[in-house]
């Protein structure tokens, strides 16, 4: 009979989809089954078809129904190694003080600039590694949406796969308001702008590489607003109806704003000014999240107050 267990990383092991895991992408299952194993390991295990779903090849992104049964080969204990490493202190204390909003569904965090929200290739943890670690009793925690690692700000995490498809389906609907505060360089004109422009990663053709406007690409909107003006910056209110990598640094850049400090995006020789005056990241910052439950109704509002590192800057301009 197939386990409905931990996947021990030893042995084949076949796993039945229960409740708890239906409708979840496959990739994201054996993240959570693997815990410690690379990313790019178990990609590679998908890409050969070494994790089969009803005994066939599946791809990662394949939704898993209640039901399957999902065949796992074995991983050597080697690539388990992230999992075992210790939680430092400084680390968890951060995380703990970090902290917005906890309760039975969900876990509402500021994210600190510099930490990635997984790990993944040279991390050993991130965010859900680190909160997994320090909620041993929390059977079941997801991420609900992604941050880039040098972002801060609102980063939600599930305590049960109900919250998550709650509020995945809060996304889906446009139930969701996603607020960033950004300065971007040049002195913007006007007043509230808004933003359609698909984006694609590189040049459409190979994996990898900077995301770039392309009208074949995937739908993106944004909406800047300015809240206040300097000679030669200007601190911007984005709120964004889509959650694309990289939409607002791109779609600043696109307008011919891009964000002080983005190293992808911004202008090198500016950057390396504004570094010398303190800058030492893109400044952007995930400042509220507001929704509604798909499922059960309820209203969050978060609201995460802008890092140290942002505000004094901003007092040097």
């Amino acid at each position: 009979m197939p386990e409905t267990a931990k996947t021990p990383h030893s042995r084949v092991v076949q796993l039945e989809i229960t409740a708890d895991a239906d409708g979840q992408r496959l990739d994201n299952f054996l993240m959570r089954h693997l815990k410690g194993v690379p990313k790019s390991r178990i990609y590679r295990l998908l890409r050969k078809g070494e994790v089969r779903v009803n005994k066939g090849r599946s791809k990662p992104d394949y939704r898993l129904g209640l039901g399957d049964i999902v065949r796992i080969p074995p991983v050597t204990q080697t690539e388990a190694k992230l999992d075992q490493l210790p939680l430092p202190a400084s680390l968890a204390e951060l995380l703990e003080a970090s902290i917005l909003l906890e309760d039975a569904d969900l876990l509402i965090l500021n994210k600190p600039a510099g930490l990635p929200v997984h790990g993944g290739t040279g991390v050993a943890l991130g965010v859900i590694e680190a909160m997994r670690r320090l909620r041993p009793n929390t059977p079941y925690l997801e991420l609900g949406h992604r941050l880039d690692r040098d972002t801060s700000g609102v980063l939600l995490l599930a305590k049960s796969r109900a919250a998550l498809m709650g509020f995945h389906g809060a996304l889906r609907q446009g139930k969701v308001d996603k607020i960033y505060q950004a300065l971007v360089c040049g002195r913007w004109k006007g007043g509230p702008q808004k933003v359609r422009a698909a984006l694609v990663r590189g040049d459409g053709q190979r994996p990898g590489g900077k995301m770039r406007v392309d009208e074949d690409g995937k739908a993106a909107d944004s909406e800047f607003t300015p809240r206040q003006r300097f000679d030669r910056f200007t601190l911007m209110q984005v709120n964004i109806g889509t959650g694309r990598t990289h939409q607002i640094r791109v779609h600043a850049a696109h307008l011919g704003y891009p964000l002080a400090g983005d190293r992808h995006y911004g202008d090198a020789e500016v950057n390396r000014r504004l570094k010398t005056q303190g800058l030492k990241r893109v400044f952007l910052h995930a400042e509220q999240l507001r929704f509604q439950m798909a499922d059960s109704g309820r209203k969050i509002a978060v609201d995460a107050p802008l890092p140290e590192d942002l505000s004094d800057f901003l007092k040097r301009l």
